[in-house]
């Protein structure tokens, strides 16, 4: 059974809205994080009104006081949350009012609930974006970290999952390493195309009061004030923005979380992650499960889900504010709080993985993973690549016929019967240390290459 609310939203309303409507309709939660952030701008937007001459300096003191207690309650948790009040903004004039008297009805002027959440959720975001930052080059650091004690350690490189070539886990790592710079860079370029400041545009058409948009964007930390106030309460570009960030990050933790999933399994048995990062089983007593890879993996859905909500919310919305944009908080606050969190406790597992290194060597070797280096023996003995690599194919091909685990327990001469070109001096190459230590350029796998991209991503987070 529907049932009505008590009061009606004006007197333009001659009934009041139902209950339901109010329960279905109310954002207090969401709003939440954003409460002081609505504070902070609220403070702002009264010393400006003071300095145009729309507060006098007394109702502006009194606005302050108000509004920094209200702080205080929020901050302890005695501030009361009234649902019927719909959102943060109503809430805190509705308490500032009880504070002040008449001077915190006059907060509101020269303004519009549509420009004020659209600078509180930038305020907001902004700072999150700030903390992901920091996170992000920790994450980073931690992967070259981890990266600089593996420098020399080989294990085997794989494409479709399948032994490709060796490579060093120093180098492995560096890839992540070299994502995760990535995400930083994006987020950051988020942060720079957010930090814009709406507060004056009101409702959509600016306001006819002598207001000064660019002193409330200083004050606020803004670079800038809008140019268009359609678009100022209208955007939240910066929210898809986010949130494709945000599952582009997922996307790249989803993959080493998967990597490590694999190799703490028997099969691979390349590493160990710490205790304090997996669980046990209810009934299997020998189970020890990296959870944490498990749920960042899945989170990384949920993240990429995120970002669908948010484009697809604003698709089809005419200019300017519309209420579907109160739909945009909740991907945005779960795509920030998720995604810093796995990224803090991504960071917080390096360190704890222990390297089973003589099982990365054997895996190496497993596969035929120097048959590339045998193809180049022969392209500098003279042949054409496309030669080179169907006489090693065919040397493969007999390798496996035989049951050799590695093309250096085949004789010399039998690989001779299909590439006479090899001499004695090819067993060199044929080593997986051999095959590591010739990638020996900017960009490549080898020990001094890999503490080289180290030396230099080190100098970058600087």
């Amino acid at each position: 059974m529907t049932t009505m609310a008590e009061t009606t939203w004006s007197p333009l309303f001659k009934e009041a809205v139902s209950t339901d409507f109010r329960d279905f309709h109310e954002c207090l939660d969401q709003d939440k994080r954003i409460a002081l952030y609505d504070v902070a701008g609220s403070k702002v937007h009264a010393h400006m009104l003071a300095r145009a001459g729309i507060l006098t300096k007394e109702e502006n003191n009194h606005i302050q006081v108000g509004l920094d207690q209200i702080a205080d309650e929020m901050r302890s948790g005695a501030f009361v949350w009234k649902k019927e009040l719909e959102d943060v903004h109503m809430n805190v004039e509705s308490r500032l009012t009880a504070l002040v008297g008449d001077a915190g009805k006059k907060l509101h002027t020269a303004r519009s609930r549509n420009d004020q959440v659209a600078t509180d959720i930038r305020l907001y975001a902004r700072a999150e974006l700030d903390a992901l930052a920091s996170e992000l080059t920790s994450l980073v650091l931690a992967f070259v970290d981890l990266a600089d004690r593996h420098a020399e350690t080989i294990m085997p490189g794989f494409t479709h999952l399948q032994v490709a070539q060796p490579v060093t886990f120093g180098h492995h790592l560096m890839a992540y390493a070299e994502m995760f710079l990535r995400d930083l860079e994006r987020v950051r370029q988020a942060r720079e195309r957010l930090n814009v400041s709406p507060l004056g545009a009101a409702a959509l058409a600016g306001t006819g009061y002598p207001i000064d948009p660019a002193y409330s964007a200083g004050e606020l930390g803004f670079s800038r004030a809008f140019r268009n106030s359609l678009d100022a309460v209208s955007d939240r570009d910066y929210v898809v923005d986010i949130c494709a960030a945000g599952a582009i990050i997922m996307g790249h933790l989803s993959r080493f979380s998967e990597e490590v999933i694999l190799w703490c399994t028997p099969m691979f048995d390349f590493i160990e992650v710490g205790d304090q990062f997996c669980t046990g089983s209810s009934i299997m007593p020998q189970k020890r499960n990296p959870d944490l890879a498990e749920l960042v993996r899945g989170k990384a859905a949920r993240i990429i889900g995120n970002l669908a909500t948010s484009a697809a919310l604003m698709k089809a919305q005419p200019l300017a504010f519309n209420k579907d944009q109160q739909e945009s908080k909740p991907p945005l606050t779960d795509t920030l709080e998720n995604v810093r969190g796995a990224v803090t406790v991504t960071a917080q597992m390096l360190p704890t993985i222990k390297v089973r290194a003589a099982n990365m060597l054997a895996a190496a070797e497993q596969g035929y993973s120097t048959a590339t280096d045998l193809a180049d023996y022969l392209v500098r003995a003279g042949l054409p690549f496309r030669d080179a690599h169907h006489s090693v194919a065919a040397i493969v091909g007999a390798a496996r016929e035989k049951g050799l685990a590695t093309l250096s327990d085949m004789p010399l001469a039998e690989m001779q019967t299909f590439a006479p070109a090899l001499g004695e001096d090819v067993y060199e190459v044929l080593s997986v240390e051999g095959s590591v230590g010739s990638r020996n350029h900017p960009g490549g796998t080898a020990p001094q290459q890999v503490r080289r991209a180290i030396a230099e991503l080190r100098s970058l987070l600087a």
